[in-house]
């Protein structure tokens, strides 16, 4: 069986590390012949400094889906076009936005120095902070503040890229077209109902649209709809994910989902 995990909100909190409860849960599922997949909004480079060092060789999906990496390897990335990164770059300048923005290891970043997104940003000091016209290509923006979000948001959406609006943190997420964590699993071999998903997230919706079954950790309103169970997201949720994966890896379960 496949099993395909988020990071943030899902099985890592706060920012933290993954537990040891939950990093013995998934080498326990290695061992029974099972393999992991992490699918992040974080970068690779972000992606690393969470996921203990017994799994670091495991495939992971960064930017939600805008680069994939394995054993350690960058396989792929995919990027804003050169008319693409000209158009944002002249609507953060018209709207006097602040931002974070991924190449496919460095970054740049305009915002203020005590916001939280700093605390999950290079947190091993693995890259470089750089002025944006240095990046290269760029995989993903992240969009802090702005005069008029709204107006900003709307005229990105003429520029056919895939954007995540994070109403509680008052953020806008923006990938290049045609990214998203199902595409990126598609890439990867895998198939409609082949792998179980577990997830929080808006950015979680087309991972668990084509998943043999869904794990929803807390509540979203745009992602319970494509869940087929939840968790929640209390005191016993790590409990609570290690028993789930016991109860969906028996046989029965298995070869459901192998079946598809």
């Amino acid at each position: 069986m496949k099993v395909v995990f988020d990071l943030d909100g899902t099985i890592c909190f706060k920012g933290k590390p993954l537990t040891k409860k939950i990093v013995e849960a998934l080498k326990e599922l290695e061992t029974q012949g099972h393999e992991v997949i992490f699918a992040s909004a974080r970068p690779i480079r972000d992606m690393l400094p969470v996921i203990d060092d017994s799994l670091q060789h495991v495939t992971m999906i960064g930017g939600n889906g805008s680069l994939l990496s394995k054993q350690g390897k960058l396989l792929e990335s995919v990027s804003f076009s050169p008319e693409q990164v000209e158009e944002l770059l002249r609507l953060i300048h018209v709207y006097e936005a602040t931002y974070l923005i991924d190449g496919e290891w460095n970054y740049s970043y305009t915002g203020d120095a005590s916001h939280p997104i700093l605390q999950n940003v290079d947190p091993a000091l693995l890259a470089n902070m750089v002025d944006v016209h240095a990046l290269g290509s760029i995989v993903k923006v992240l969009l802090l503040s702005a005069t008029d979000m709204e107006a900003f948001a709307k005229e990105a959406s003429k520029l056919d890229i895939v954007m995540h609006r994070h109403h509680a943190e008052n953020v806008l997420d923006m990938s290049p077209s045609n990214v998203d964590k199902w595409t990126a699993l598609q890439k990867l071999g895998l198939i409609e109902g082949g792998y179980v998903a577990f997830g929080n997230d808006a950015n979680d919706i087309t991972m668990f649209q084509h998943a043999a079954h869904s794990v929803m950790i807390g509540h979203h309103e745009q992602l319970a709809p494509y869940a087929s169970e939840a968790i929640a997201c209390d005191e016993n949720v790590e409990e609570n994910i290690i028993l789930t994966l016991k109860q969906l890896t028996t046989s029965e379960n298995r070869q459901k989902v192998s079946s598809h």
